[in-house]
């Protein structure tokens, strides 16, 4: 995920939408002051299970291949042993496909690496998760460093691994209670019975 950088990121705010009668006041427009964030900025690397639900993030300040390679021994010591193929979902990055990676893979025999088609981001179940991420780390908060936003991060990964679920992708996040059949479906039951 990544470039972030210290800055604010909009949550949501209540704003007077209708005219205040009393006052003679217009309704209010939702606004926020602008913020460029340049007080320091990074990468925060991911890794999911969406069997389980269990996440790790870790923060870089850049997306080289050094970075890259050196979460993905992070992601080994953190996956059991006991599991026999992990599938690492990537998207075409240059430093996905480097040298070292490679070298990683041939390292680590259960490694396999599965590279999504270009513009196809959504078949990856991570970036659904990382809006969660930013939801539950980022929204409607200040960050004057980077290491703050490093800590909102790292806390709401714990906190999500605390309450974790299993990921199902294309679930509806609200599930409506279902409807009482109507009256058409009441008179063709009528007439089948």
């Amino acid at each position: 995920m990544g470039p972030e950088s210290a800055k604010s990121f909009p949550g949501q705010q209540l704003a007077r939408a209708l005219p205040d009668p009393d006052d003679r006041r217009p309704a209010e427009r939702a606004k926020q002051e602008a913020d460029y964030g340049r007080r320091g900025k990074g990468y925060l690397f991911g890794a999911f299970v969406p069997a389980s639900g269990e996440a790790l993030t870790a923060p870089y300040p850049g997306r080289t291949i050094v970075n890259w390679v050196d979460f993905l021994e992070r992601v080994e010591a953190w996956i059991p042993e006991e599991v026999q193929h992990v599938y690492g979902i990537v998207d075409n990055l240059n430093v996905h496909r480097a040298t070292d990676v490679l070298l990683f893979s041939l390292a680590h025999q259960r490694w396999e690496f599965v590279f999504q088609p270009k513009y196809a981001a959504y078949l990856n179940l991570i970036e659904p998760w990382w809006k969660v991420l930013r939801s539950l780390a980022l929204k409607g908060r200040r960050f004057e460093t980077w290491e703050e936003v490093c800590h909102a991060v790292a806390a709401a990964t714990a906190y999500w691994n605390n309450h974790r679920h299993p990921f199902i992708w294309g679930r509806r996040r609200r599930h409506r209670a279902r409807r009482k059949p109507g009256i058409a479906c009441s008179a063709r039951l009528a007439n089948v019975a």
